[in-house]
């Protein structure tokens, strides 16, 4: 299963950007979808997830400020970035992330299997 993300970018604090992340060889709809993200010398974190029910769930640090969204009819997965601080700087990746019983998603990965990502700088 592979994925493609875009949509990054350099924005200054404060700024906005919308990622999108689309399945290149299956299709997305059934499937919960997680964005990660990985800064320079540190380990890759989650950032939110969407289940294939449509619920969302989202770090601390990103709440109120990030939303992920889904378009099953165009196969891609979307997070909206707003109010982003310079600690947001990474680079984006979606991938499977596991379900619960409560048609929830969980941030953790199914796998560790990565697409390119998309760069995100956010510096004035």
């Amino acid at each position: 299963l592979q994925f493609v993300e875009s949509g990054g970018g350099l924005v200054q604090p404060g700024g906005s950007l919308r990622l999108s992340c689309v399945a290149t060889e299956f299709t997305l709809d059934g499937y919960h979808i997680g964005w990660f993200r990985q800064a320079p010398g540190k380990e890759r974190e989650a950032v939110s997830c969407i289940s294939h029910f449509g619920y969302t769930t989202y770090v601390d640090s990103v709440k109120g400020r990030f939303t992920v969204s889904r378009d099953n009819s165009k196969n891609m997965v979307f997070l909206e970035m707003n109010s982003l601080k310079p600690e947001d700087t990474a680079t984006y990746y979606c991938t499977l992330v596991p379900g619960t019983p409560q048609q929830m998603c969980r941030l953790i990965p199914v796998d560790d299997v990565w697409g390119p990502g998309t760069q995100v700088t956010v510096s004035s």
